[in-house]
């Protein structure tokens, strides 16, 4: 790819001679950026991800749940069904067994790492699947009724780890507040002080962001949390409507 880049530049500025030297010095490039692991990449188009198979994918989503329900202190019966709940619909009640004997495990451990596991996903998962990993986190919190400030705090750092910015993040947790003008502006990410063309405008950009179809490779559970998200942000958007007579 780069290799025939710089060789065109080099025929375009330097004729011959330069496209032969183009192709040269693309060469070296090319080589280096394989043996980096691709470190030049996004100079010249996306960085391509590693895959992730379905069985490490669910045993990473399991780990950021045990740190999430672990995070103040107690295991909730409540926060573990919804977990459950999850992975029945996703997987059907035969393979949510098999994996939730290993999340009896999961969540004893000690050794669970939100660096290294939100790392790894980070770079092996489509940012739109990683909000939906938040908005999963955030549901998981609330399933006992509220989200504690020990699991708030968990659930940032692990969305920082997966990349997600502060305004993305903002925005999914204020989906699990109480519903006021204010957390109503969050989720659509502007300020109280915005006007009527700048709230149009953020809710055509975040619908676009949070539209289920973004999240068509995904399975039913996902993309049913997906749809809960974009109502949330259609809600707002009502909301902020009503109050200002738009």
């Amino acid at each position: 790819m780069i290799k025939w880049l710089l060789a065109i530049l080099g025929l375009i500025y330097f004729r011959i001679p330069g496209a032969v030297a183009g192709f040269l010095i693309g060469t070296l490039l090319d080589n280096y950026t394989r043996s980096t692991g691709g470190l030049l990449s996004g100079l010249f188009g996306e960085e391509k991800k590693q895959s992730v198979s379905p069985g490490d994918f669910e045993l990473n989503l399991l780990s950021l749940c045990a740190l999430v329900i672990k995070a103040d202190g107690q295991v909730s019966q409540r926060e573990l069904d919804y977990v459950r709940s999850y992975f029945v619909s996703a997987y059907g009640k035969e393979r949510a067994n098999a994996t939730f004997r290993t999340f009896n495990d999961v969540i004893k451990s000690r050794e669970l790492s939100a660096y290294r596991i939100a790392q790894y996903l980070a770079h092996r998962t489509k940012y739109p699947t990683r909000l939906q990993i938040t908005h999963f986190l955030f549901g998981i919190a609330q399933a006992d009724g509220t989200v504690s400030t020990a699991e708030a705090k968990i659930i940032q750092e692990i969305a920082g780890y997966l990349r997600i910015s502060r305004m993305d993040f903002e925005s999914i947790k204020a989906m699990f507040l109480k519903k006021s003008a204010e957390s109503a502006y969050k989720i659509l990410e502007i300020e109280k002080s915005a006007s009527d063309a700048e709230v149009k405008k953020a809710f055509r950009t975040m619908a676009k962001k949070y539209h289920p179809d973004k999240l068509g490779h995904m399975d039913e559970a996902y993309r049913k949390g997906a749809e809960e998200k974009f109502r949330k942000v259609q809600e707002a958007y009502e909301q902020i409507q009503k109050e200002r007579g738009m």
